[in-house]
C-alpha cells in the first residue's frame, strides 16, 4: 500500500503555493504553510485572503478544520513528512535564472530536515537543478544523503490564475523523482489530492517538461506577433486570419497578438534553457528569436500610440496617456512581469505624463524591477487624456462603452466592441 502522508509543509504562499495548500487541506491533509512575509502568514491564521481569486471562506474552511495554518518559524518545519517548495525563479539584472530562493529555501529547510521527508520543488528551473544544486545545499545542510536518509523531487507548478475551466486538483501532476522510491513517494503523495499523476523518468524530465511547455507559448505568441506587423502592412486583419484558421478542427491551435509577455513563467522560462543549454555548447536560436520578438512589441504599440497622437496634431511628449489594464492577463490581479510596467517606462521617458486603470490592482504593489512604480494608484477611466491605450483586456474594457468618446484609443488586445470613432488596432 502507498505511503498516506498525514502533515505537510509548503514553502511560499503565493499564486501557486496558497491554492496548492488549500487543495491538500481540502484532500484532508493538514498543511503547514511557510512564508517569511508576514502578513501572508497573519492573513491566513486570521482567515483572510490576500490574494482575488481565492476568497476569505476558503480559508476560513480549512483554518476551522485545522488542517491549514501558517508560520515563519523553520525550526516547526521538523513536524512535517513532506516539503514542497514553491518560491519564485526570476531572472537576474543579466537575464540570468536567478535560483536565490530556491537556494535560501534549501538552506532554511536543511537543519530541520528530519529523517524520511519528501522535498519537492514546483518552482520552475532549468534540467538539473533539483538533483545537482538543490540536493547538494540539502545534504550540506542536514548531514543527510538524497535518495536515502530522505527523499527528493521535481513536480512543475502548472498554475493559471483566472482560469475557470481547470484547477489544481483537476490539472495532470508531471512527477519526477531523483530515485526510483522518491519518484513512487512524491506520485503517492500528491495522489492524494490531485485527479491524475503522470510520472516521467526523472527530476531533469519533469523540469524540461515544464521549459517545453511555455517555451512552445512563447514561440507561438512570437509568430502571432510577428504576423500582427506583416498582416497589418498588408491590410490584413490578423485577429480575422486567427479566428478563420481555428475553424479548422485539427493541427492548429489559436493564439493571440499582444503588447508583450507577462506574468512569472512565459517571459521568462524559455531563458533558463538558453543559458544551460550554453553548457553543452548548444544554442537556442528559434527560442532566442522569440523573445527577440516578443520583447519588441512593446514599442511597435508605442509607435501606433504615435500615430494616434500625430492624427490629433500632438506628439507623446506633454501628452496625458491613461492605459487601460496593469495585470499581465485577464480578470486576474497579478502583474509579474506585466507588459504594461514597460509601456509606461517607455511613455515616460519619452515625455508623456502616464496613469493607469485596473479595478484588480487600485494600487501598484512593490515589484524588483519596477519598484519605482510603487504605491501609484488607480485612475478612473474618463475621456479628459490625449489618448486612452488598451494593455490588459479586462472583461470591464470589452464591454466598456467608449463609442462617445472623444480621444484616440489604442487597442492593443483588440477586446474593444463599443469603439469610440478613433479607435486604432494595435
Amino acid at each position: 500500500m502507498s505511503k498516506q502522508f498525514s502533515k505537510i509543509s509548503v514553502i511560499g504562499l503565493g499564486y501557486v503555493g496558497l491554492p496548492l495548500s488549500l487543495q491538500f487541506a481540502r484532500s484532508g491533509v493538514s498543511v503547514l504553510g511557510f512564508d517569511l512575509d508576514q502578513q501572508k502568514v497573519d492573513s491566513i491564521n486570521a482567515s483572510m485572503t490576500y490574494l482575488k481569486h481565492f476568497s476569505s471562506e476558503s480559508i476560513a474552511e480549512q483554518v476551522k478544520a485545522n488542517r491549514l495554518e501558517a508560520t515563519n518559524e523553520p525550526s516547526r518545519l521538523s513536524e512535517v513528512e513532506a516539503i514542497l517548495i514553491c518560491v519564485p525563479t526570476p531572472l537576474d539584472d543579466h537575464r540570468e535564472p536567478d535560483l536565490s530562493f530556491v537556494l535560501d529555501t534549501a538552506q532554511t529547510i536543511a537543519p530541520h530536515l528530519e529523517k524520511g521527508v519528501l522535498v519537492a520543488l514546483e518552482s520552475t528551473t532549468y534540467p538539473g537543478t533539483t538533483e545537482d544544486e538543490l540536493r547538494l545545499v540539502l545534504e550540506e545542510g542536514s548531514g543527510m544523503k538524497a535518495g536515502t536518509d530522505f527523499y527528493l523531487a521535481y513536480s512543475p507548478e502548472r498554475e493559471d490564475p483566472g482560469r475557470d475551466n481547470a484547477s489544481v486538483k483537476t490539472i495532470p501532476k508531471v512527477v519526477g523523482g531523483y530515485t526510483e522510491k522518491c519518484a513512487e513517494l512524491a506520485g503517492a503523495l500528491y495522489a492524494q489530492a490531485l485527479d491524475k499523476i503522470h510520472r516521467v523518468s526523472s527530476c531533469r524530465a519533469a523540469e524540461a517538461t515544464k521549459l517545453l511547455e511555455n517555451i512552445f507559448r512563447s514561440i507561438n505568441i512570437a509568430l502571432v506577433n510577428e504576423l500582427k506587423v506583416v498582416y497589418e502592412a498588408m491590410g490584413i486583419d490578423v485577429h480575422e486570419v486567427i479566428d478563420a484558421a481555428a475553424t479548422k478542427p485539427f493541427g492548429f491551435m489559436a493564439f493571440r497578438p499582444g503588447p508583450g509577455l507577462g506574468g512569472h513563467c512565459i517571459p521568462i522560462d524559455p531563458f533558463y534553457l538558453t543559458w544551460k543549454a550554453r553548457e553543452f555548447g548548444k544554442h537556442t536560436r528559434f527560442i532566442e528569436l522569440a523573445g527577440e520578438i516578443n520583447t519588441a512589441m512593446p514599442d511597435y504599440v508605442i509607435s501606433k500610440v504615435a500615430d494616434a497622437l500625430n492624427d490629433e496634431r500632438k506628439s507623446i511628449n506633454g501628452s496625458k496617456i491613461l492605459i487601460l489594464g496593469l495585470a499581465y492577463k485577464a480578470n486576474v490581479d497579478d502583474c509579474r512581469e506585466s507588459p504594461t510596467f514597460v509601456l509606461m517606462e517607455k511613455l515616460e521617458s519619452k515625455g508623456a505624463v502616464v496613469e493607469y486603470n485596473d479595478i484588480f490592482l487600485p494600487v501598484i504593489p512593490s515589484t524588483r524591477e519596477h519598484a519605482h512604480f510603487t504605491g501609484k494608484k488607480s485612475v478612473e477611466i474618463e475621456d479628459a487624456f490625449d489618448l486612452i491605450l488598451v494593455s490588459t483586456n479586462h472583461d470591464e474594457y470589452k464591454s466598456f462603452d467608449f463609442s462617445g468618446y472623444s480621444c484616440p484609443l489604442v487597442d492593443s488586445r483588440n477586446c474593444i466592441s463599443k469603439k469610440p470613432q478613433k479607435y486604432y488596432n494595435a
